[in-house]
């Protein structure tokens, strides 16, 4: 690829990539997979490596998706709100392992393994151990105030006990949709013609941010933490703060696991691959961190990820179930989304009746016919 014909494919990349950003930040709708995103960005990741020159200063490479909504006050991050790095192989993580040690030569280093809760991002922060205000990741570098709505998640502390609480700190975590709430809702929403979420993380990412927070009340969202960040936390690694959050009362999930090498983190992987399929919500992967708060800040960060830790991700969860009909469902702004009726079938901890279509060109390139069987 010349630097011509890198340029045209670097511009038409970036525009894609922010097209479904939308699609997934904004809409809570996503068209691709998070397989075939990550696929979209390695590839322009690949160009601005070969071609620097190509790299802008807004290119999706350098910045995290944004999911500000505009009808919500923004809060600026005292921390960036930084996304993770995605791998999907075991050579993937071996490399991240490599560079850890390449970077970490003179000492022994410790790991946490977390699963991966497929939810959306809230941060929280508290002042003399009372909640002050919690924020969505939004742009990384500000994000939506939505106080008023994580108030009524009956898992979230709104004031604190226990010991060594820090004068002021931020906690971050995922907000989830449990299976159950998730089944609920989109029967409710099916019932008055709407259409339904694609999936629990499109439940709790359109539910966390309504204007109404009785509604919100209503949907059965919960929650779990995982990161704690202010100037005097009282521990030196990150599964002493898991241990110590727990005990302030945040919800924390019982799976994590410190580990002293790389074949514990696959261990890790190979168990949680089949066993989360009896969770009650939903898990899309592991996520690996460096255990030493000094060692991560040795290690620093980049423009959009923390170097000391990596996501690895599980392979989505398909299955085969014959198309009975199609519905056109006319949204809010007039535009018609194609809908299809399916023989129900439990994926991933869910029983799908339905699913978006999302436009007469994919309908046409997958041939869709009344009766076929369609891969969920």
């Amino acid at each position: 690829m010349n630097f011509q014909q890198a340029q045209i494919r670097a511009a038409y990349l970036r525009a894609e990539i922010q097209s479904h950003n939308i699609h997934y930040y904004v809409d809570n709708n996503p068209i691709i997979t998070d397989f075939e995103f990550d696929l979209l960005m390695q590839e322009l990741e690949g160009i601005e490596k070969k071609f620097p020159e190509l790299t802008t200063l807004d290119s999706p490479t350098v910045k995290v998706g944004n999911d500000l909504s505009g009808e919500l006050s923004q809060v600026v991050h005292k921390y960036p709100m930084m996304s993770l790095s995605n791998t999907y192989s075991t050579d993937e993580l071996n490399d991240f392992f490599q560079r850890v040690n390449k970077n970490i030569v003179d000492e022994q280093v410790e790991y946490v393994c977390e699963l991966k809760f497929d939810g959306t991002a809230i941060g929280l922060t508290y002042l003399e151990g009372v909640l002050q205000r919690a924020v969505t990741r939004g742009d990384g570098e500000s994000g939506d105030d939505v106080t008023a709505n994580v108030q009524t998640i009956q898992t979230i502390p709104i004031r604190l006990s226990g010991d060594n609480i820090p004068k002021q700190f931020e906690i971050r975590g995922e907000i989830f949709m449990p299976y159950h709430a998730f089944e609920r809702l989109n029967n409710e929403r099916e019932a008055i013609g709407e259409q339904p979420f694609a999936n629990p993380r499109n439940g709790a990412a359109g539910s966390i941010k309504l204007l109404d927070s009785t509604e919100v009340a209503r949907r059965g969202l919960d929650s779990f933490f995982y990161h704690l960040l202010g100037h005097d936390l009282p521990f030196d690694t990150h599964y002493q703060s898991l241990v110590h959050a727990k005990r302030w009362g945040f919800p924390v999930s019982e799976f994590y696991k410190k580990c002293r090498t790389p074949e514990e983190v696959f261990a890790y992987i190979k168990y949680w691959e089949d066993a989360r399929k009896s969770l009650p919500y939903a898990t899309d992967g592991v996520v690996i961190k460096v255990n030493s708060f000094s060692l991560q800040q040795r290690l620093g960060i980049t423009s959009k990820s923390p170097r000391w830790a990596v996501a690895y991700k599980f392979k989505a969860e398909q299955a085969v179930t014959t198309l009975f009909s199609v519905d056109f469902q006319v949204g809010r702004t007039g535009a018609i989304t194609p809908v299809a009726n399916l023989e129900p079938i439990l994926l991933a901890g869910t029983m799908v009746k339905r699913a978006s279509l999302h436009n007469a060109d994919q309908m046409e390139l997958l041939d869709i016919r009344l009766n076929d069987t369609k891969k969920e």
